[in-house]
């Protein structure tokens, strides 16, 4: 099998990637090793600067008939201190608001969109498993199928398999790592439709939750410290469910949802980027190239904007073969600084909110002077809304749609 692009992976970056190069009529395929979308886990958060996207590609309106929740003004409780984070209707965006929906429906939903294009293919069930080379050019990928080992030959091979990435592993690229003083437990409650509440984020000595309604259930994000999951295992699960419903009361009548620690996952945080994000005939974008902590879940939009970017810069290029390595290496240049000043306000949270309440103690949690700040002027609420519903200079679509016949 011979294409213009093989892209490993069908997260957000990729299938969004895929999506735009099919759509510029590039002879792209997209690999998935899953035989679905499916993954509990995976980050579910669709910001401002990735609906706009989906505007510019004239696929908004289909979208948001999809199910799902809007967010517009994070509350939280901190020490018992009613804050407010940010007000996304300050905004002066077309979507002032975050969108809860499934990760599974957004790449479903890219994936069916994309049929219509015949340069496009999606081959889940597909592994990547080793690079092809030619000498120091990866021409490639050797690939698991359920028919066999296949191997795809590509001018242009593009990881997008994720912080775990094989790609990025076999092809030997060095990894920063940068740290995250916690992990996350992540597991859903039962929700009826009379129990509402506005509430985000909860922190108190020792402990820090997040909740997120998504109509018929509570999802939630109990955060622990680094390398603490076995001491909570140890505890038992009642010891853990009891914190929890102290902390979010609402949760007492759909937390017996929760029946074993097979319903419990847990999310191992990680910040790191990719000192190099290219070799001859390879790159590496999204998680592949930079891993980002779930503070403001921001990990999906930042892959959407590589992946236009990417798709801006290399299209043309890729009708007519491979770019440089240097050609290749300017989504670094134009990516890096978005990456490193998000990863820089993760750390800042991480270090002066988070790790500060995992140490507990007996002292009582005071409300960080920036947090009282941003409570008390509303007009300050709109500074973190545009850091997390638009990011650092995002990504508009400039690639044209090739004729279909």
């Amino acid at each position: 099998m011979k294409v213009r692009c093989c892209i490993v992976g069908g997260g957000p970056a990729g299938m969004m990637l895929g999506y735009l190069l099919g759509r510029a009529g590039i002879d792209v395929v997209v690999l998935e090793k899953h035989a679905d979308f499916f993954r509990d886990f995976r980050g579910d958060t669709v910001h401002s600067s990735t609906l706009e996207v989906m505007d510019e590609l004239g696929l908004i309106d289909g979208f948001l008939k999809l199910p799902h929740q809007r967010l517009q003004k994070m509350d939280g409780l901190f020490g018992g201190t009613p804050v407010r984070i940010a007000d996304l209707s300050r905004l002066h965006t077309k979507y002032p608001f975050i969108a809860f929906m499934p990760q599974w429906d957004f790449l479903n939903f890219l994936r069916e969109a994309g049929r219509r294009f015949p340069s496009l293919e999606v081959m889940m069930s597909t592994e990547a498993i080793e690079l092809i080379r030619r000498g120091e050019t990866i021409a490639g990928v050797r690939a698991k199928t359920p028919d066999g080992i296949i191997d795809i030959e590509a001018d242009l091979t593009i990881a997008c398999d994720g912080r775990h990435s094989t790609v990025r592993e076999r092809a030997g690229l060095s990894v920063e790592e940068i740290g995250a003083p916690m992990d996350v437990l992540w597991f859903r409650a039962g929700r009826t439709p009379e129990e509402t509440e506005n509430v985000f984020a909860r922190v108190e000595p020792g402990k820090m939750m997040i909740t997120f309604d998504r109509g018929d259930y509570w999802q939630c994000a109990y955060v622990i410290a680094k390398g603490q999951y076995d001491a909570v295992k140890a505890r038992g699960l009642s010891a853990l469910l009891d914190d929890v419903v102290r902390m979010a009361p609402i949760l007492r009548s759909g937390i017996a949802e929760v029946k074993s620690f097979d319903d419990v996952k847990l999310l191992t945080v990680a910040i790191n980027r990719l000192t190099r994000w290219t070799q001859p005939g390879l790159l590496c974008i999204g998680d592949a190239a930079h891993a980002m902590s779930p503070i403001g879940g921001v990990g999906v939009n930042l892959a959407v904007q590589d992946a236009v970017a990417t798709a801006n810069l290399l299209a043309h290029k890729l009708q007519h073969g491979c770019p440089s390595e240097h050609e290749l290496d300017a989504i670094r240049r134009r990516r890096a600084f978005p990456v490193k000043m998000t990863q820089a306000m993760q750390v800042v949270v991480q270090n002066n909110i988070i790790s500060g309440a995992l140490q507990g103690g007996d002292r009582p949690l005071k409300v960080p002077l920036v947090v009282r700040l941003i409570t008390a002027l509303p007009w300050l609420q709109g500074i973190p809304a545009r850091l997390l519903a638009l990011g650092v200079r995002p990504e508009h679509v400039h690639l044209r749609a090739a004729p279909q016949s």
